[in-house]
Formats: structure tokens, C-alpha cells, sequence
């Protein structure tokens, strides 16, 4: 699979696909821009990992820069808010129970994702 050529399938911001399952996990595509909305997933860890651009990860006690190549793992129950100042790309690696929003809903909330 090239992750180049799935992320130039689709334009839309803060809208995962999915690309692949591994056990009960799901490998997600993600562009973003601009701020995402403060949640939690109170049962499942979410990993980031930056594919291009740069992210920043806010937690309410600091933040944490993420460059092309580099990953974090945000626990299950912490808050967070991802922040792209400009266009990134991330793969998302996450159980298949998790919701883009977390404990929130709002108007970026996908109950089902497409796969691309």
C-alpha cells in the first residue's frame, strides 16, 4: 500500500479513512488544518504518527510538536486537542471502537468512516 497515493484521494480536512485492519485495529489516513475540539477516548490509547507537515498535540498541562516521522501515543482518558497550523497528513492507529471525537460530538463526529 502507498500512503502518498491514498492521501491524494481525498481532500477534506479532520475526516479520517480507513486503509487497512490488524487485529482489531484500525489504520486511518487524516488531513488536517486548523484546531480540533477538545475530547477524550475514555476506553482506547490513540496513536498520531505525522506522514508530512507538522502537528501539535495540546494537552491542558503542555504540548507536545510533532515533525514528519515522529509519533506519540495519547492514553485512553486523557484530553487532548490535535493542532495543525498548516495542512499535515497523519496515519491514526486505533482500535476499530474509536470515535474521531472522542467523548464529544460535534459537527466533525463520523460514526462510520469510509475506506479508501
Amino acid at each position: 500500500m502507498n500512503i502518498r497515493n491514498k492521501l491524494r484521494q481525498f481532500q477534506e480536512y479532520w475526516k479520517p479513512y480507513i486503509v487497512a485492519e490488524v487485529n482489531g485495529q484500525m489504520v486511518k489516513l487524516a488531513k488536517l488544518k486548523g484546531e480540533f475540539i477538545w475530547h477524550n477516548h475514555e476506553n482506547e490509547d490513540e496513536m498520531f504518527l505525522v506522514v508530512k507537515g507538522r502537528l501539535r498535540i495540546e494537552f491542558r498541562n503542555k504540548q507536545v510538536w510533532l515533525e514528519e516521522g515522529e509519533f506519540i501515543v495519547v492514553p485512553r482518558g486523557v484530553e487532548h486537542r490535535p493542532v495543525a497550523e498548516k495542512e499535515a497528513h497523519v496515519l491514526l492507529f486505533e482500535p476499530a471502537s474509536t470515535l474521531n471525537t472522542g467523548n464529544m460530538q460535534n459537527e466533525r463526529t463520523r460514526e462510520t468512516l469510509d475506506r479508501i
